[in-house]
């Protein structure tokens, strides 16, 4: 009987210790998931910035194809130079 007694005591005692974790693992795996969060966090706030800068590139682009459009501008007239200008932005309809 005293073995028993004994061997309930330390199965309780340790049960209780596997409980409260006791390894500091627990503030350990809250640093990684809030590290995890801050960038996951930063990751969203750049792709935020990156749509909005697509959006902005897309009005630009069918402003100038507009005003290329109202312009009547002769595309044949142009050299390679002056229409690569236009399609890859560097220069604008004046």
């Amino acid at each position: 009987m005293k073995k028993m007694m004994i061997a309930l005591s330390a199965g309780a005692m340790a049960l209780s210790l596997a409980a409260c974790g006791g390894k500091g693992d627990d503030k350990l795996g809250s640093d990684v998931k809030a590290a995890a969060d801050n960038r996951a966090d930063s990751l969203e706030a750049q792709a935020d910035n990156l749509e909005d800068q697509a959006k902005a590139e897309r009005k630009s682009a069918s402003q100038q194809a507009d005003a290329i459009d109202d312009a009547d501008v002769n595309a044949a007239a142009m050299s390679d130079g002056e229409k690569a200008a236009l399609i890859n932005g560097s220069d604008k309809l004046r």
